[in-house]
């Protein structure tokens, strides 16, 4: 059995918001709005003192200010390229939480542009994985940072075979989604796999209760927050088993709460401080 995993490192008591670690969010369509929501609340929950929400469509302009008052919406003209990322200040970003698949050669193009400008960690979920199916390759990045974090499905479709059940089998293809990538690979389910293609683990906690929707948007946005603190102690490998670790844990809590059928993804998010308590060495 693994050990538990070290915390992400507490803030500085010289710190402000610009250093306990800013996040960059580009997330929700007018499907899914709800998405970008549960991943900007679970970022700061989770400890991001500035969170930033691309909003190229305008649909944040009420929405956001009512649901997240302390994040920041940035409004853009267009695509941005590897120079407009490449200028940005955020600590980590995040692309992918209800996107959708509207237009995937854009979104593919989108993905590219940041892999190669942004200068930190990129963490990238849901459509910004569907859309390269059969193509993990494409995603290696030279410099850098990668962080995927795919459910079984999402797995299959960027090794171009599903991805079976039983435990050998969800190890493999952690360890080869890792290895074809470069990145470290969050294989999200009972039990959940992360590989640097290197090191494995599976993480000991979760409970029935996080098969809810939006329970994968808190966990991008809770690991986005961990990836701004990265250091010689605290890789990207430490970054996910420490997310993956607090939202199986915020799922224990809400089930002993509200039981399995009641918890909903916005629930994790409240429980989220009293998980990284316990982590930290301040709990049960």
């Amino acid at each position: 059995m693994n050990p538990r995993p070290a915390a992400a490192p507490r803030r500085p008591r010289e710190g402000h918001k610009g250093t306990s670690g800013r996040v960059l969010l580009w997330a929700g369509s007018a499907a899914m709005p709800g998405a970008a929501l549960l991943a900007a609340r679970a970022a700061m929950r989770g400890g991001a003192g500035l969170l930033r929400l691309l909003d190229p469509e305008g649909l944040f302009g009420l929405l956001l200010p009512l649901a997240l008052p302390e994040a920041v919406r940035v409004e853009i003209a267009g695509p941005p390229d590897a120079g407009w990322f490449g200028a940005r200040d955020e600590h980590a970003l995040l692309i992918g939480p209800g996107l959708g698949m509207l237009d995937p050669e854009g979104l593919r193009r989108l993905v590219r542009e940041a892999l190669e400008g942004f200068r930190g960690p990129v963490l990238l979920d849901a459509d910004a994985l569907n859309v390269f199916a059969g193509r993990a390759r494409e995603l290696v990045r030279p410099r850098g940072v990668l962080v995927l974090t795919p459910h079984p499905g999402e797995a299959g479709r960027l090794l171009g075979a599903e991805v079976g059940a039983g435990e050998a089998e969800r190890a493999a293809a952690a360890r080869e989604l890792a290895r074809r990538s470069g990145a470290v690979c969050v294989l999200k389910g009972a039990g959940t796999r992360i590989d640097d293609g290197q090191r494995e683990a599976r993480n000991p906690t979760g409970d029935p209760a996080l098969s809810t929707a939006g329970s994968g948007d808190v966990l991008a946005g809770l690991l986005a927050a961990y990836l701004c603190n990265l250091g010689a102690a605290f890789d990207a490998f430490a970054a996910a088993r420490a997310a993956v670790w607090v939202h199986g844990r915020a799922g224990e809590l809400c089930a002993a709460r509200l039981g399995e059928r009641g918890t909903l993804a916005s629930d994790l998010i409240e429980a989220l401080p009293g998980a990284q308590r316990e982590l930290e060495g301040g709990g049960p």
